[in-house]
């Protein structure tokens, strides 16, 4: 990694805000669809390795560890972008996705739970706001 590179990284670590645990959420999208693919949490050396190393690395809450998906599974993450949102207290990472995504063998975490909600209409453009 070059020195640019690593000024990077170490500004995203600088500016990113954990939660009162130590962890950041991460939203993972697949890079090229941008199918949203899971939610997991990462601590700053998670999020340090993510930033170095090419490949997604989360903290376990559960089994308070790091892992990396695809290390049992073979079903990577190859890291394409990351980028915090406007709070810098969420981390949006885009990845190439080998292989299935959930713990469960589907693609994505978000598949088959949709919940019925009231949807909502976009009002009608007035001529005033389309000038």
């Amino acid at each position: 990694m070059n020195d640019q590179a690593l000024s990077t990284v170490d500004a995203g670590l600088a500016l990113a805000v954990f939660n009162s645990d130590g962890l950041l959420p991460a939203v993972i999208q697949q890079w090229d669809t941008g199918q949203v693919l899971m939610l997991g949490w990462m601590d700053r050396e998670a999020l340090r390795r993510t930033l170095t190393e090419g490949r997604v690395t989360f903290w376990s809450r559960s089994r308070q560890e790091y892992w990396r998906k695809g290390d049992t599974s073979g079903h990577g993450q190859y890291v394409k972008s990351a980028a915090l949102d406007c709070d810098a207290d969420t981390l949006l990472v885009r990845v190439d996705q080998v292989g299935a995504a959930c713990h469960t063998g589907t693609p994505t975490c978000f598949d088959g739970r949709d919940i019925d909600v009231a949807t909502g209409t976009r009002p009608a453009a007035s001529a005033e706001s389309a000038i």
